[in-house]
């Protein structure tokens, strides 16, 4: 005769603790990976797999929907359990529980009841499965948005000026392994609904830039603060291939690169450049996408950018000086004579290839050729603050 789904149950229930601990011997004999958990996260699993075959004689008894699974199965465990044991492992349990189960059914509750009770088994595992997704999805979504604040925190971190071992510290929580130099990019953001426009969401932004950096093996930190996108490139060895790989990701306007820093620790001062540039950047709307901030020292140096200015005197102007008055004074002459080499030599009373011998001994004290057009600006914009600065000395000496 027949028994009801109640009388059954009870009898299930009886069982539970012989099924449990029968589960548990199955995992450390067939699952390598649970043998390694500490005690402590073998005894959650163990309330998880007894939660869970005690929701299973529930739900038998009375299959209506009442408490989600995710609360009976794992409600008692801790959430931090999910970063111990990943979503295949689990999986794997589910399923060795589910065998577990099964094959020792008959015994329980007897031959002629085991067909229903193995029928809602594999009805039941079905929703244990939705409820071991939710659980991870939940996870994951809680994580990804901690990471993300977490990220922000270091990039604002690096703009102020604060980067530190705990910055150090909290970047590499976030997978930053980079132990080479390390350069600081600034553009608009790319329009977004966060922002206002259209296109993907901040996040979708973020992660392609992390895509990108990854392909040419460069670790990447990332933040939206505003219109701007800040990107902190670590493993750089070429401050213009680095811009380069990640510069489609960013908003319309300049994309501005600082100098490469030893380190994260000292990627303030990369951010500090590529600030000052992306500010000074307007006053050359030709200048390549992205541009570093060195190639916008002129442009920086009028804006009132101290930083800018010192390094044009002491990489520009005083190297010029130090190869000679001659030189110095040929550069200038060619730069006031409108680059004309013809006009220069009457200027300075000498042959026209005596000025083209001092234009070369220019270019190699300083780097900048005074016949490019850019170059000869650059260098009209050091020489005037060279002079400035030496006039300064000399007042300041009397």
């Amino acid at each position: 005769m027949a028994r009801s789904r109640a009388q059954i149950a009870r009898q299930l229930e009886r069982s539970v603790g012989t099924l449990g601990t029968a589960t548990l011997n199955r995992m450390e004999r067939d699952m390598p990976w649970f043998r390694q958990l500490s005690a402590a996260d073998r005894s959650w699993i163990g309330l998880i797999v007894q939660a869970g075959i005690n929701a299973f004689v529930t739900w038998y008894r009375d299959p209506e929907p009442h408490a989600p699974l995710t609360t009976e199965v794992f409600g008692a465990a801790p959430r931090a359990l999910t970063g111990v044991v990943s979503l295949h492992q689990t999986v794997e349990m589910v399923r060795l529980s589910i065998e577990v189960v099964e094959e020792n059914v008959a015994e329980v509750v007897g031959d002629e009841d085991a067909v229903s009770v193995r029928a809602a088994i594999v009805r039941y595992a079905r929703e244990v499965a939705f409820a071991t997704a939710e659980v991870y999805a939940r996870a994951a979504e809680m994580r990804g948005a901690w990471d993300a604040r977490l990220e922000a925190l270091v990039v604002d971190s690096v703009l102020r000026a604060e980067a530190d071992e705990t910055v150090r510290s909290r970047a590499s929580a976030l997978g930053w392994v980079a132990t080479g130099q390390v350069v600081v990019l600034l553009g608009r953001a790319p329009d977004t609904p966060g922002t206002g426009g259209e296109g993907g969401t901040r996040e979708s932004v973020i992660d392609e830039v992390r895509r990108s950096a990854r392909h040419v093996g460069m670790d990447a930190l990332c933040a939206v603060q505003g219109d701007r996108l800040v990107v902190v490139l670590g493993g750089v060895t070429d401050p213009d291939k680095a811009g380069a790989s990640v510069v489609q990701h960013f908003g319309a306007g300049p994309v501005v690169v600082g100098p490469m820093v030893p380190g994260l620790v000292h990627a303030n001062i990369s951010a500090r450049a590529a600030l000052a540039g992306l500010q000074a950047a307007p006053g050359w709307p030709q200048a390549p996408r992205p541009v570093t901030s060195d190639e916008l020292l002129p442009e920086r140096a009028l804006t009132g950018d101290a930083q800018a200015q010192r390094q044009l005197v002491t990489e520009v102007y005083r190297p010029l000086a130090d190869a000679g008055p001659a030189v110095l004074d040929t550069v200038a002459a060619f730069l006031e004579h409108g680059g004309s080499i013809e006009a220069s030599s009457r200027a300075l009373f000498v042959h026209a290839n005596t000025v083209r011998y001092r234009l070369r001994r220019a270019a190699d004290a300083a780097g900048l050729s005074p016949m490019q057009p850019r170059h000869a600006y650059t260098l009209r914009v050091a020489l005037t603050l060279g002079r400035l600065d030496t006039g300064s000395d000399s007042t300041a000496s009397l």
